[in-house]
C-alpha cells in the first residue's frame, strides 16, 4: 500500500524528531562518502557546522578527526577497513586528546535487501569511563596498599551458602593462587593451623552471636608445610530485624611480628639466664678457689706415700672440674676473662681443622674452605678455637655413622632483609665462620633453645648442656653474632658473625713467663683485700709462704684505713673485684690518687672490671678459681714489671 505524500512527509518528520531528541549523535554516509543524515546532537559532539560537514563528506569528517585523536593511526586503519568492507560492524571507543570519550557504533545502512551506505551512532561515555578508571584506579590503589601493608580483605555471606571472598592480597598470605580457592568459609576452616582452628571457630560463633568482635591471632599453614601467622578483625552486618547476613574483615601477615617477639622474647630469657649464671659462677668461684687452693697447699706438706693422699688429690681434681663448669657459666653470661686481640680467622680455622680431623675419627671427613684474603678479627683466639671445638663435639655426637663437617669464612654483606629476619644483627659487613655438618639436625623447638644453659638432648651423663651456651657467651662476649639453621635428617649449619677488625692492630700471643721469673721468691709488702675469709686466709698463707710482708683487709674501707696507716711502700694491691661496699675498681681508684703508680691486681672470674676504673692505668685480673702456685705466679709477674 502507497502512503500519499502528505502521510509519507509526516513520517519523515516523525524519524527527524526522533533523531533530534535523542541524547546520542546519528550520522548516516552513502557508499560513496556522501553526508546523507545527521542530527544536532551529532554537530554539537564533534563541533562541525552543517555546511562542513555536507561539504567535506565522510573524508572531512575523518581529516578532521584523526589529529583531535589520542590513537588517530590506529583508527585510521579502522576507517579504512570500514569503507572497504560495506558489510562490518564497528564497536570502539574514540578518545580525544582533550578528554572527550566516545562509544560508537558503525553498522551498513539497508534499504530492504540492499546495503546503501553506513549508520554510525556516538555515544558521550566520559563521565562514566572516567569514574569506571577511577574506580578501577582505587581498586588498584587499595590493592598496592594492602600489598604494602600484608593486608588482605575478605567478605563472608552468612547464609545457606557460606560463600567467602578474598582480596588478591589474602591470596598471597595464604598461599592459594586466584582461582584456586574454593571460596566457602569452611575451605577457609581448612587451611587454619590444627591447633589453632577451635578457637578460629569460637570467636567466628562468638561474634555472629552477638559477643566480643572477631579479632584473633592465628596460625595457618601453607602448602609446602611452613606456617604464617595472621591477625584477623572483622565486624558483622545484620539486617533491620538484628539477623546477621555478612561477615566483613580484614587479615593481616603478622609473620615477621611475631618472629620478631619470640626472638626478643629468647634474647631477653637469655639474658636472665645469663645474669643468674654469671651470679651462681661468681659465688661457686669463691668455694672452689678454697677448695682447690688448701687441697695443693695440702698436698706440698704430704708424703708421697702418705694415705689420704689421693683423697686430696682427687678433692683438687673434682675443684678442677667444677670450675671448668664455672668457666663455661661465665661464659655464657658473658663474664668470663678473655685476652682479646685482633688476629686472622683464617689462620685460626685452619690450625683448629687439623686438631679437629683428629678428635672427630676416621669416618667424619674434614673440609675446611679459607676465603682468599686475611679475615682479621677481635677477640680471644683461644675461646674461638674452644668454641669451635664445642660445635664440633656436637657435629661429632650428630654423625654417629659418619658424615661430613665442614668450616668456611668469608667477608659478608648483610642487607636490611637478612637482618629483619636475624635480629639482633644489624645491616653492615661482617667476617663469617659457618661450621657445617651433615648430621641429623634439629626439629625448629630443638634449634630455639640449644644455646640455653643445662638443655641438653644427650642421655644422662653423656652431656651437660653448656657447650654451645659457651659458644653463645664467648660470641657475644666479643660483640659477635651467632645463628643457627638446622632441620630434621638435612643436617645443621652454625653462622659465627664477627666485626671486621683493622689489620694494622694484628698482635701476636703475649709470651710465657719464664722458669726463673716463676721461682723467684718475694720481699714486697702487698695490699691484699677480700671479703670472702676463707679466700683470704688461703691467699695469706699462699702468699707468706712466699716471704711477702702483707697488709690484710676484708672491706675497701679497712684496706684505706690500713693503707693510710702504713708509713712504708706498698708493692701491688690484690684485691676482690666484688665486695659489700666499695668495689675493688672503687679502691683502686682511692688508693691510686693517694699512691701514684700502685700496681693492681684484682682477683674475678668477671671482665666487666678489667677496665681502668677512672685510673688511666690498666688493672690486671686473677680468674677464679685458682690455685695457690697461679697466684704466686701473677703476683710475680706483676711485681716484675715494676722493676
Amino acid at each position: 500500500m502507497t502512503q500519499s505524500p502528505k502521510n509519507l512527509q509526516e513520517t519523515i518528520a516523525l524519524l527527524e524528531a526522533t533523531l533530534e531528541a535523542t541524547h546520542d549523535g546519528i550520522l548516516v554516509v552513502s557508499l560513496d562518502g556522501k553526508v546523507i543524515l545527521y542530527n544536532r546532537q551529532y554537530l554539537k559532539m564533534f563541533g562541525f557546522t552543517a555546511e562542513a560537514l555536507e561539504r567535506g563528506g565522510a573524508d572531512g569528517i575523518i581529516a578532521a578527526l584523526i589529529p583531535q585523536l589520542q590513537d588517530g593511526p590506529t583508527l585510521r586503519v579502522t576507517f579504512d577497513a570500514l569503507a572497504n568492507d560495506p558489510e562490518l560492524e564497528a564497536l570502539d571507543v574514540l578518545r580525544f586528546k582533550d578528554g572527550r570519550i566516545f562509544e560508537r557504533f558503525v553498522a551498513p545502512h539497508r534499504v530492504g535487501a540492499t546495503i546503501v551506505g553506513r549508520v554510525a551512532s556516538f555515544r558521550d561515555v566520559g563521565e562514566s569511563t572516567r569514574a569506571a578508571e577511577a574506580v578501577e584506579q582505587h581498586r588498584a590503589m587499595l590493592e598496592k596498599a594492602q600489598a604494602v601493608a600484608h593486608i588482605g580483605s575478605w567478605v563472608a555471606e552468612l547464609d545457606a551458602t557460606a560463600q567467602l571472598s578474598w582480596s588478591a592480597e589474602l591470596h598471597r598470605i595464604f598461599d592459594v593462587p586466584i582461582g584456586q580457592f574454593g571460596g566457602t568459609t569452611e575451605t577457609f576452616f581448612e587451611l587454619v593451623h590444627k591447633d589453632d582452628l577451635a578457637a578460629v571457630r569460637a570467636a567466628t560463633a562468638a561474634a555472629i552471636a552477638g559477643g566480643p568482635p572477631y579479632d584473633i591471632e592465628h596460625r595457618v599453614k601453607l602448602k609446602d608445610g611452613s606456617i604464617r601467622w595472621v591477625h584477623e578483625k572483622a565486624d558483622i552486618i545484620r539486617d533491620a530485624e538484628g539477623r546477621a547476613r555478612q561477615m566483613i574483615g580484614t587479615a593481616q601477615d603478622i609473620t615477621a611480628r611475631r618472629q620478631l617477639e619470640d626472638q626478643l622474647r629468647q634474647s631477653q630469657k637469655m639474658e636472665a639466664i645469663g645474669r643468674l649464671a654469671g651470679g651462681i659462677a661468681h659465688d661457686m668461684n669463691n668455694a672452689l678457689t678454697a677448695i682447690a687452693g688448701y687441697a695443693e697447699l695440702a698436698l706440698n706438706e704430704m708424703a708421697p706415700d702418705h694415705k689420704a693422699r689421693p683423697d686430696v688429690e682427687e678433692i683438687r681434681r673434682a675443684a678442677e672440674r667444677a670450675g671448668s663448669v664455672t668457666r663455661q657459666l661465665l661464659a655464657f653470661s658473658r663474664k668470663q676473662m678473655l685476652e682479646p686481640r685482633v688476629f686472622n680467622l683464617n689462620e685460626t680455622v685452619a690450625n683448629i681443622g687439623r686438631l679437629i680431623g683428629r678428635l672427630l675419627g676416621a669416618d667424619i671427613e674434614v673440609r675446611t674452605h679459607a676465603a682468599e684474603s686475611p679475615l682479621y678479627v677481635f677477640g680471644d683466639p683461644g675461646q674461638v678455637e674452644q668454641a669451635i671445638m664445642n660445635l664440633a663435639v656436637n657435629a661429632r655426637d650428630a654423625m654417629p655413622v659418619g658424615g661430613r663437617f665442614e668450616l668456611r669464612t668469608s667477608l659478608d654483606d648483610v642487607d636490611e632483609a637478612f637482618a629483619r629476619a636475624h635480629v639482633p644483627i644489624a645491616p653492615g659487613r661482617y667476617v663469617c665462620l659457618r661450621v657445617s655438618d651433615t648430621g641429623h639436625g634439629m626439629s625448629r623447638e630443638t634449634s630455639a633453645r640449644i644455646f640455653e644453659p643445662f638443655f641438653t638432648t644427650k642421655d644422662v651423663g653423656k652431656g651437660t648442656g653448656l657447650g654451645l651456651s659457651m659458644v653463645y657467651g664467648t660470641l657475644k662476649q666479643i660483640g659477635g653474632l651467632i645463628f643457627v639453621d638446622s632441620e630434621i635428617d638435612r643436617g645443621t649449619t652454625f653462622s659465627l658473625y664477627f666485626s671486621q677488625a683493622n689489620a694494622r692492630t694484628a698482635t701476636a700471643a703475649p709470651p710465657a713467663p719464664s722458669a726463673e721469673q716463676a721461682a723467684r721468691r718475694g720481699h714486697e709488702t702487698l695490699l691484699v683485700v677480700e671479703d670472702e675469709p676463707a679466700v683470704r686466709k688461703l691467699v695469706a698463707m699462699a702468699l707468706r709462704q712466699d716471704g711477702y710482708t702483707l697488709l690484710v683487709a676484708s672491706s675497701a674501707e679497712e684496706a684505706l684505713v690500713t693503707a693510710d696507716a702504713c708509713t712504708g711502700p706498698i708493692d701491688l694491691l690484690l684485691t676482690d673485684a666484688s665486695m659489700p661496699g666499695k668495689s675493688g675498681i672503687e679502691l683502686a681508684v682511692l688508693l691510686g690518687a693517694r699512691r701514684p703508680g700502685l700496681p693492681v691486681l684484682v682477683m674475678s672470674g668477671y671482665t666487666e672490671e678489667a677496665l681502668t676504673g677512672g685510673r688511666g692505668e690498666p688493672i690486671a685480673l686473677l680468674q677464679k678459681p685458682f690455685t695457690p702456685h697461679e697466684l704466686r705466679r701473677r703476683v710475680r709477674e706483676m711485681l716484675d714489671r715494676q722493676m
